[in-house]
């Protein structure tokens, strides 16, 4: 790991001068360097930009504001779709953001098309059912719906009479954080535990449990207070708790999206490259705030293109060994950098002065490991390739790595 407090200032480029934005636009056709992006922590800080990131994205394009390198925004926000998210970077670090250069926390879902056909019961805030619809799906209910009509499972409000109830459930998609937790929690277990039935008692002896795909696993994340707030992930550790007390059995994922899932950086090296006009990238500059979502998912993607080249990548692979995940993807999906580099700032969940969380005999231990339950505990993973102290810095190193490499 290579920790720079106050790196170097790079080159300056003035607006005006066309032979350096010729350069390094060459440079980005010679290197074939990607960029990802984490947005709160190291961008925003809630609704406020964080001074370093209008700096760092200045340094990511040129006079006309074309990005030098390609680049993908990758968040696990997951309560909007990528045009609004896009949208709101654009308007915010003032330049012109496309949707094809962000990828949400549900965005994978566009692959896993053996599943759009089927009735979803979806739980989260924000339009969750425009959001599904856009993403493939076709048969969309929401808990609110789900509440209205068997009004019954939810005792937090009683003033509501009973519609046409739903037909039977086939799959739990999970986009994010709900407002009522409550009542998310009850109606989702009612209906895991009735096999998409929620008008039947329990079976907790139930062979076969219905697929939950569920997105974003972080625990923290950093908004306007000084201190990180409660993630999805925290709501997941709920239902997982509630499910196991309940069955006695651990609750099973057929996916766990946004990072540090490996079908997010997959997706997020597609786009990447549909910018690079479909030529390879040599290497993937992740850049986030959070050890547990940012650099384990940089470095467990890091890891999985080193044994795809190593093997030579098979037609068709499981990748989300160590997510949770058991979803087959197709050759045209797999990743084709030669390498990722990870980037830790210090402007977010990830405090340079914090120890990190060890147990009473001071090691670490899955019980202070703060990420998902289905995420293996395993040290090099948490460790970044580099700690800068912000965006710019390591738009400033990521810079000074590709110069070399001309």
């Amino acid at each position: 790991m290579e920790v720079i407090v106050a790196p170097p200032p790079m080159m300056s480029y003035p607006c005006g001068c066309n032979a350096a934005a010729d350069g390094l636009r060459d440079r980005k056709e010679s290197c074939g360097a990607g960029v990802l992006l984490d947005v709160d922590g190291v961008l925003l800080r809630g609704g406020s930009v964080i001074p370093a990131a209008r700096r760092a994205i200045r340094k990511l394009v040129d006079q006309n504001n074309n990005f030098l390198f390609p680049v993908v925004f990758v968040t696990n926000a997951g309560s909007c779709q990528r045009h609004q998210k896009a949208r709101q970077l654009s308007h915010l670090l003032d330049v012109q953001i496309s949707p094809e250069q962000v990828v949400l926390s549900h965005s994978p879902l566009r692959m896993l098309t053996s599943f759009h056909d089927k009735c979803v019961l979806v739980s989260g805030q924000g339009p969750v059912t425009h959001i599904a619809h856009t993403l493939g799906f076709q048969t969309v209910v929401t808990i609110e719906q789900l509440s209205e009509q068997f009004p019954l499972l939810d005792m937090v409000e009683h003033n509501r009479r009973p519609p046409t109830p739903v037909s039977l459930f086939l799959t739990i998609i999970l986009f994010g954080e709900p407002i009522r937790w409550e009542t998310n929690l009850q109606l989702l277990i009612d209906v895991l535990l009735t096999n998409g039935k929620p008008d039947c008692v329990y079976d907790t002896w139930l062979p076969n449990q219905l697929p939950v795909l569920a997105c974003n696993m972080d625990l923290l994340w950093m908004a306007d207070a000084p201190s990180p707030r409660f993630g999805h992930g925290m709501f997941l550790l709920c239902l997982e708790s509630v499910y196991k007390k309940l069955t006695g059995r651990e609750l099973q994922y057929e996916a766990l999206l946004g990072k540090p899932s490996l079908q997010t950086y997959q997706y997020a090296e597609q786009l990447l490259r549909q910018q690079n006009h479909n030529r390879k990238l040599s290497t993937i500059y992740a850049v986030g705030d959070n050890l547990m979502t940012d650099i384990y998912g940089a470095n467990l993607y890091k890891r999985y293109l080193a044994q795809q080249h190593a093997a030579m990548t098979p037609s068709a692979k499981l990748v989300a060994q160590g997510t949770g995940s058991q979803v087959a993807m197709a050759e045209e999906e797999l990743g084709s950098a030669v390498r990722c580099c990870s980037i830790l700032v210090c402007t977010g969940v990830y405090k340079p002065h914090s120890p990190m969380p060890r147990d009473q005999k001071g090691a670490f231990s899955e019980m202070v490991f703060s990420s998902h339950r289905d995420l293996k505990l395993e040290l090099d993973l948490v460790e970044p390739d580099h700690v800068v102290e912000d965006v710019e810095a390591a738009i400033d190193l990521l810079q000074r790595k590709t110069e070399s490499n001309i």
